[in-house]
């Protein structure tokens, strides 16, 4: 079943550590978000891999926006 990893506030995409293809484990850091000077990490809930990244570096988010579908 697939994961759906959503951003939880408005913020900025700053880096994007996981990359399509990558096996991620449970808390594994997929995006870093920075919102109000604070680097926030986005972390998958399970094990699986990275089929889709919806956001790019610079790109900006609003709560409840897809980042990246972990199968």
């Amino acid at each position: 079943m697939a994961e759906e990893i959503r951003a939880e506030m408005m913020a900025n995409v700053w880096k994007v550590v996981a990359r399509v293809g990558d096996a991620v484990t449970d808390q594994s850091t997929v995006v870093i978000l920075e919102s109000m000077n604070m680097e926030i990490p986005v972390l998958s809930e399970g094990r699986g891999v990275i089929t889709r990244l919806a956001v790019a570096e610079g790109d900006a988010v609003q709560e409840g926006d897809l980042i990246a579908v972990v199968e």
